[in-house]
């Protein structure tokens, strides 16, 4: 079968499954094969070299759609089968163009539109796609492998809750304006050991300072939407110039982190377990098989500089 992949997370998905796609989406990085592959979007919106605050003001100058698709080489690749999203309007091409797109073509592509909005729709979206393609014995592999992983990490973190408690916890996807990350995040939170009360039941959605001030979080996490880890670390440099940063319980407790939110926590593929490992390191190091700055993606910040703390990460 011929696969045409629209968005990150699908691509992900494809290639764990042995399904590599025709073509795929401009942010589609992971794992390398996928950088060689045709695109088949592109996007007026820059990241490279601005900030959190600077990213956002463009993405609300943008007239019309973020994203476009090349419908020339999508036809041109004959795919069988498009697997796009419907669950951010700003993270991808929007579901109804790609329904559009494959209606103009001849011979028509089915569409496969993912939707996950909770942690476990994300890694039930491998079954789905894994039906999709025809790989159901290695979407039914994964899909074990992947609970049998959350479930080792939801034991580990009963046993922290039993001797720390929950630690108030704030996951931020965007820090200027602050963005308080949804969807599957709330999930992992909980699942994690922390408290994820400060996360929206739904979509991510802007949170004022002060808010983020109130709650007061004891552990911090910022992993901004399409971002690596050292864009991160400026995103928390950028708060930091903020009034009440220092007070803030999760500074003074040395237990503020910038993650990868490109590769972890942003992209609904199986990954988030990856996520979900690394969170359970922030929230709960003493009880983590490794300290959270000992993974790639994850830096220890600093409180009074805001920068990577120079003892690891």
């Amino acid at each position: 079968m011929r696969v045409a992949s629209l968005l990150p997370s699908a691509t992900e998905t494809l290639f764990a499954l042995g399904v590599e796609p025709v073509g795929v989406s401009h942010s589609c990085d992971h794992p390398s094969a996928a950088r060689d592959l045709p695109t088949l979007t592109s996007t007026a919106v820059d990241h490279e070299e601005r900030s959190a605050a600077g990213v956002d003001a463009q993405m609300r100058e943008v007239d019309g759609a973020v994203y476009d698709l090349d419908v020339d080489r999508l036809a041109a690749l004959k795919p069988d089968l498009l697997v796009t999203q419907a669950t951010c309007d700003v993270c991808a091409v929007d579901a109804s163009a790609v329904r559009a797109a494959a209606a103009s073509l001849d011979p028509e592509p089915d569409v496969l539109a993912l939707d996950p909005h909770s942690f476990e729709d994300a890694l039930d979206d491998a079954v789905r796609v894994g039906e999709a393609v025809g790989a159901e014995p290695a979407a039914s592999d994964l899909r074990a492998d992947l609970r049998e992983r959350v479930d080792a990490i939801r034991e580990r973190a009963e046993r922290a809750v039993a001797d720390e408690g929950r630690p108030r916890t704030a996951v931020l996807d965007w820090t200027d304006p602050p963005i308080r990350a949804g969807h599957w995040v709330r999930d992992m939170v909980a699942i994690a050991g922390g408290d994820p009360s400060f996360q929206p039941d739904g979509a991510s959605e802007p949170v004022a300072w002060t808010d983020v001030r109130a709650h007061d979080p004891e552990t911090l996490v910022v992993a901004p939407c399409g971002f690596d880890r050292d864009r991160a670390v400026d995103a928390v440099g950028d708060l930091a110039t903020r009034s009440g940063w220092r007070d803030l319980a999760a500074v003074a407790g040395e237990r503020a982190y910038a993650v990868d939110g490109n590769a972890l926590f942003n992209r609904p593929s199986h990954r988030l377990v990856d996520s979900l490992e690394a969170l359970f390191a922030c929230l709960h190091p003493d009880h983590a098989a490794a300290p959270p700055d000992e993974r790639d993606r994850v830096a220890h910040v600093d409180p009074v500089t805001a920068s990577i703390r120079a003892d690891g990460g």
